[in-house]
């Protein structure tokens, strides 16, 4: 249970000193990696890991809308 509080709040204090555009998704995937890191006994590493994957589908899909809009059809990754 401290791992998980301690989790939290670093995610919590390394979302306050990034920006909101470099935060969009990484919210969301910190709370689901921070609890199976948890379970995993590792909530510290599950909710970095969890932020940055958060980020990185937010990004693309992101870049998907972006190319949709200009009529691109977006590649997809295999």
């Amino acid at each position: 249970m401290k791992r998980m509080i301690l989790g939290t709040a670093f995610a919590l204090a390394a979302l306050s000193v990034s920006g909101a555009a470099e935060a969009k998704g990484c919210i969301k995937g910190a709370i689901v990696g921070g609890i199976a890191g948890h379970y995993a006994g590792h909530g510290i590493a599950g909710a970095a890991a969890g932020c940055a994957i958060g980020r990185a589908r937010a990004n693309a899909k992101d870049r998907a809308a972006a190319q949709q809009q200009q009529g691109v059809r977006p590649v997809m990754a295999r």
